[in-house]
């Protein structure tokens, strides 16, 4: 590819770890930030970040201090950037005194908040601007400046925002860094204000920092970007003030995908340090967050496995791989043989096809009463549907446990058994235990001796959950053999319950057919 032909370069900066951290209730600790710092710019790569505002607290400086003295060490330094006030040299200092080389300016970009938060004209506060500025570049720090509230600024008054920048622009500005602050564009207005702003001052550079209050930053940054800006301001997992800002995940793969534009993160660090941020703000991302969420690249219906598997038909550019993550195909109610192929696939079962079907039965049947069946859970469910002996001289028609805290667990039972209903109820030291006392007061009086429970074991899968299903294997001494049972549910009384039923239909099989 030639020069000309490349693709044009747009540059993210992150502000996770200062607009971010005016989320409610999220507070990084120092540890928390440099660890954050380094993933933005050493893994995933963006290519500026701003970490803190000036003058918060000690903690805070210490912070910056050891995030400077860490990017220094790398070559980085010029990428770490912090939020600072007109005031001279307060903020100016405080950052010079924590390693920070570029200072971004908070001036009021519209004319109502510097008339009535400031109490002054535009004229004394360009005065103050210019002299924070030519302080800040004596000490020999990089200036950028943002114009706060620049979106309604422009909508209200034009001039003051012009005039704001007249005022400035010969000081060496880098970069004007223009928000909505309130989230209140939509996506033709930020391309008719950007393209007026670049093409009144084609010499400066301009960034949009969008929010998200309408739901419309990630577009916002693409109409934006269609108008000439080079620079986006984002953050990890939308973070930010009231509806945060926009989300870096979507933005980078909309520029790429949407617009063709070259970026230099690493996309397959994106999860990584999602989950990161996710960890120490305290802020879980919805499962169906695009990009991150947890269930993004999870087909649960049939169908789409199916196509999947038959060529490709659901998959899009938004494959898992780019970033370092794999589809899965959901099992439950609405699950198909494709679903339960791919899953097998993964697990490197094979299974004929009738025994596929049988599987596929098995977990519609659960997923009625459990809302997922994870992969973890497939191992159990073979296993229990291919136990051999598959009898119904019993069959549980229904069962109420009750159970609790230092009082004896209690157990209502009402079995078929040969087409007769039968009821009998037990107490027992847990539920388990009074359920056995329910089924043996049930068969004694039909001269059916209860085999001795000689091993109990539970296993729940690795990395399960409350919910998830229980295999239990007890093991069944009897006069004549020694042999094992399986159950399967989420409930784990009822897997031990299932269990029993199945030995007592093997052995009821057995008494009714001697030889078999």
């Amino acid at each position: 590819m030639s020069v000309k032909e490349q693709a044009r370069h747009i540059s993210l900066m992150d502000t996770t770890l200062r607009d971010g951290e005016q989320t409610q209730g999220v507070s990084f600790s120092g540890n928390e930030k440099v660890n954050i710092a380094r993933a933005l710019l050493q893994s995933l790569k963006v290519d500026r970040i701003e970490v803190a505002s000036a003058c918060v607290s000690e903690g805070e400086k210490e912070a910056v201090a050891r995030i400077t003295d860490w990017a220094a060490s790398e070559g980085l330094a010029d990428r770490v950037e912090v939020l600072g006030f007109v005031d001279y040299k307060r903020s100016v200092d405080w950052i010079g005194s924590a390693g920070g080389r570029v200072i971004n300016l908070l001036t009021k970009g519209s004319e109502k908040h510097c008339r009535e938060q400031l109490g002054k004209t535009l004229q004394s506060h360009v005065e103050d601007i210019c002299r924070t500025v030519d302080y800040a570049r004596e000490q020999g720090l990089e200036v950028n400046m943002y114009l706060e509230d620049w979106s309604s600024g422009y909508r209200d008054s034009r001039d003051y925002v012009f005039g704001l920048i007249d005022g400035t622009c010969q000081l060496g500005i880098a970069h004007y860094l223009l928000p909505d602050t309130l989230g209140l564009l939509a996506p033709s207005e930020v391309q008719a204000s950007l393209s007026d702003m670049l093409s009144r001052y084609p010499e400066q550079l301009f960034d949009f920092h969008p929010h998200n209050d309408y739901g419309l930053a990630t577009a916002n940054v693409y109409a934006a970007v269609q108008a000439g800006i080079d620079n986006i301001h984002c953050t990890v997992n939308c973070l930010g003030e009231r509806a945060g800002n926009a989300s870096l995940a979507e933005v980078a793969v909309v520029l790429k995908d949407k617009l063709g534009m070259s970026l230099s993160i690493d996309e397959s660090a994106i999860t990584m340090v999602s989950r990161m941020v996710e960890n120490f703000s305290g802020k879980w991302i919805a499962a169906n967050t695009p990009i991150v969420g947890a269930d993004v690249f999870t087909q649960t219906a049939g169908i789409h496995a199916d196509g999947d598997m038959k060529g490709n038909l659901y998959v899009s550019n938004l494959g898992p791989e780019r970033f370092a993550r794999k589809r899965t195909y959901a099992l439950g109610k609405m699950s198909g043989k494709a679903s339960i192929a791919n899953n097998l696939e993964e697990l490197g079962i094979s299974l004929s096809q009738e025994d596929q079907a049988k599987v596929l039965r098995r977990v519609v049947e659960l997923g009625d009463s459990k809302h997922v069946i994870t992969a973890e859970d497939l191992p159990f469910i073979i296993a229990d549907v291919m136990e051999s002996g598959e009898y119904d001289h019993l069959t549980l028609l229904n069962c109420y446990i009750n159970t609790g805290l230092d009082v004896e667990s209690t157990a209502s039972v009402r079995v078929a058994i040969e087409g007769e209903e039968v009821q009998g109820s037990g107490a027992g030291n847990g539920g388990f235990d009074a359920f056995m006392d329910a089924i043996n007061t049930i068969l004694v009086e039909r001269g059916f001796v209860m085999p001795v429970l000689s091993d109990y074991e539970v296993h729940i899968p690795r990395g399960g959950k409350t919910d998830a299903l229980t295999e239990c294997i007890i093991s069944w001494q009897a006069a004549d053999s020694e042999f094992k049972t399986r159950g399967v549910d989420s409930n784990q009384v009822l897997a031990a319950v299932k269990a029993t039923l199945r030995m007592l239909n093997i052995r009821l099989h057995s008494e009714a057919s001697p030889g078999a």
